[in-house]
């Protein structure tokens, strides 16, 4: 974890001159300055320095990762990562939601704007029945 945070603080870095040598060469070649790719570019250093540096909280509370220890194994890593649902289908009906509420935003002018409630709910009532799957209530 603790390669993972360094990598990721190593992007600030990295993105932020590449924004500055990125809006140079832009402002040089097509004559003006090229907000976008500027703004994006520095953007990805922001997030990359945010993950890095939440890492580098995050390491402090843990204990030693084994991808941290120079000598250890792959077995070393081995072991349970958690509860993954087999056989949901929540996710089925939140990506058919997702994709009907882009549809929604791209057809405005033809099909108005009763879609995008609708597909907003489906996709709310989606999330929270994936979110409660197993939820059975508290158990006494």
């Amino acid at each position: 974890m603790k390669t993972s945070a360094k990598l990721f603080l190593l992007g600030i870095v990295f993105f932020f001159p590449i924004a500055v040598i990125y809006g140079f060469f832009t402002h040089r070649v097509m004559g003006q300055w090229e907000p976008v790719g500027v703004i994006g570019i520095a953007l990805l250093g922001l997030m990359s320095g945010m993950v890095g540096l939440y890492l580098s909280a995050t390491i402090k509370k843990l204990d030693n990762d084994p991808a941290d220890n120079p000598e250890g194994e792959i077995a070393d890593s081995a072991g349970e990562y958690g509860f993954f649902s087999p056989h949901s289908w929540w996710p089925l009906a939140l990506g058919a939601s997702a994709g009907l509420v882009f549809l929604a935003l791209a057809l405005t002018h033809y099909a108005g704007w009763w879609l995008f409630p609708v597909a907003v709910v489906a996709g709310a009532v989606s999330l929270v029945g994936w979110t409660f799957e197993y939820f059975r209530g508290d158990v006494l």
